[in-house]
């Protein structure tokens, strides 16, 4: 049993699907970023009884490489007020 509320769970079962919810849900802003980029409304809005703006706020603004797509990352740069939207996370191979 984890100590996530069932509704949060399935959501990170379905969102981070290669994953158990345990993990994905024990690191809050890679979570999140997969939330904001594959979640549906209603997914959105069972983390938002959990998560705070800021939680997502951090979530974009530390957010990790790879995770968002070109639409979500604008989407919810704007939602959050970061404009001019800053240049998606890019990995760094040396």
């Amino acid at each position: 049993m984890s100590g996530h509320p069932d509704e949060l769970v399935a959501v990170a079962k379905r969102v981070v699907w290669f994953e158990p919810p345990e993990q994905s849900l024990g690191d809050a802003k890679r979570f999140l970023a997969y939330l904001m980029t594959y979640g549906t409304l209603e997914e959105i809005l069972v983390a938002k009884k959990y998560f705070s703006d800021d939680d997502f706020k951090t979530a974009l603004r530390d957010a990790p490489p790879g995770i968002f797509d070109i639409r979500s990352w604008s989407y919810w740069n704007l939602v959050y007020g970061r404009e001019p939207v800053p240049p998606l996370p890019r990995r760094v191979i040396p």
